[in-house]
């Protein structure tokens, strides 16, 4: 897909104690880099959360990149640990959706190191343009081709309570074990995330569609990917808590719709 007249727009999340510094720097050495990147300082890349990674997205950037201290470095103490631990679980929300996690990045960079922040977005520059357009780029999961769809549905996985229960958890969950006292292992405990963020997209794309107009369980299963079986365990839920209704009933098919506005803003 690589374009030579393809240009990619890119947001930067840069903690201001080092990869901040590091950018400035590689400003006043007069050291080359794209264009291409929009700097936005945080105090600490453990403030970038979940679904800041997600909104530039959906604002139109191609790429989004996170950088922070070294490990060991951070001003914060252990920040940058809980960037690199929601990092990864934004990036199997995106490979649920259909969106190639390679266009989430995370890196280190120190307040000395000029020459290294310019490699990184250098490089991540050729990989957006090769990668080309996100807006053109061919989905990769189970959602029909829908990005809009795909990203409001990445929005409101993030902000679902079980999803911030599991990123609360992780490192409890890595560390210590069960409530039982059981270790769990990285392989246990990896498809432990990605049935949660499974579970979650369906719940979630259920509450979107909802939000966009009135659907039947097997109009959203279509819509999703899905079987409808999945879809109707979801509906079934979100309507015992109050967050779906019925709206009419069509060739004896139930069509249900939001009774919120959740997703409705960023669904175009």
């Amino acid at each position: 897909m690589e374009s030579e007249t393809f240009e990619p727009k890119i947001v930067a999340f840069l903690c201001n104690w080092c990869s901040y510094a590091g950018a400035d720097l590689a400003g006043t050495s007069r050291l080359y880099y794209p264009a291409n990147v929009r700097a936005i300082r945080v105090m600490c890349s453990g403030r970038v959360d979940p679904a800041m990674m997600i909104r530039p997205f959906i604002d139109g950037a191609d790429g989004v990149l996170v950088l922070g201290c070294h490990f060991g470095d951070c001003h914060y103490l252990t920040g940058n640990y809980q960037t690199d631990q929601r990092v990864r679980i934004v990036w199997e929300v995106l490979r649920q959706v259909g969106v190639d996690p390679g266009r989430l990045h995370l890196d280190w960079v120190s307040a000395a190191e000029g020459a290294r922040f310019a490699e990184i977005v250098e490089e991540f520059c050729n990989r957006m343009r090769h990668m080309g357009p996100l807006q053109a780029s061919l989905p990769s999961g189970p959602l029909p081709y829908d990005l809009p769809l795909a990203l409001a549905i990445a929005a409101e996985i993030v902000e679902g309570e079980r999803f911030r229960w599991l990123l609360g958890r992780l490192r409890e969950l890595r560390e210590q074990g069960s409530v039982y006292g059981e270790r769990i292992d990285a392989a246990r405990l990896e498809q432990l995330v990605r049935d949660v963020i499974a579970e979650e997209y369906v719940r979630a794309g259920v509450q979107v569609l909802a939000a966009r107009e009135p659907l039947s369980v097997k109009d959203m299963a279509s819509k999703l990917g899905l079987a409808a079986r999945d879809v109707l365990k979801q509906v079934a839920y979100l309507k015992k808590r109050g967050v779906l209704d019925i709206y009419d009933v069509r060739q004896q098919s139930p069509r249900y719709q939001s009774t919120t506005r959740i997703g409705v803003d960023d669904l175009g």
